[in-house]
């Protein structure tokens, strides 16, 4: 039996640098965000949960379950990580942001293949030149590490998925990927690329 995924999309920031509108409700080439998201994973995982802190009315319209933050405060993507690890019953969670809307549609796949080869506890994905904190698969028995590293005061994902036994999955074949959409001038130049 081969090994069951559930992804969560992190749609629980605050979005300064997009004048705090909710980056996954922006709009590019005429659906939201989180939709290009969607539509780039659900062939290959088995749920699909939705992490937001806002607007949780709109993105239950999607089809999907929305978990806020256990801990309040917006408190970065470990928050939203920790809650959906403490939700899932699948063998692994697969963590990525709203704001990704070019991501490998085989990420799912690769990134467990990566996993398994390196028997790993966790992979985090590389667009070739640098890793990509918030693009992981992780197992769920992790939750417990990771509060404990958030109630800490930690944030830097990258210093706890150092703690672990961690592969890094390269798609250096899709350098643009992992590209994000932070500021109104990066949605444009995205929007045009997606609509050649």
């Amino acid at each position: 039996m081969s090994a069951q995924i559930e992804a969560v999309i992190l749609a629980g920031g605050m979005a300064r640098r997009m004048g705090g509108q909710d980056k996954g409700l922006v709009e590019l080439n005429a659906k939201p965000m989180i939709q290009h998201t969607i539509d780039r994973l659900q062939p290959s995982v088995a749920n699909i949960i939705i992490n937001a802190n806002r607007n949780q009315d709109i993105y239950a319209k999607l089809g999907f379950e929305v978990v806020s933050d256990q801990d309040s405060g917006y408190l970065g993507p470990l928050a939203g990580m920790i809650t959906a690890l403490s939700q899932t019953q699948a063998d692994y969670l697969l963590v990525v942001p709203c704001d990704c809307p070019l991501l490998p549609t085989d990420l799912a796949p690769r990134m467990l293949a990566c996993l398994e080869d390196n028997q790993a506890d966790l992979v985090v994905a590389s667009d070739g030149k640098r890793e990509q904190p918030v693009v992981l698969l992780l197992k769920p028995h992790l939750h417990d590490s990771m509060k404990a590293f958030l109630d800490a005061g930690e944030r830097k994902i990258d210093f706890w998925y150092a703690q672990h036994k961690c592969a890094v999955a390269e798609f250096s074949d899709q350098p643009n990927a992992f590209v994000n959409v932070n500021t109104p001038e990066q949605k444009q130049q995205l929007a045009a690329e997606i609509a050649q």
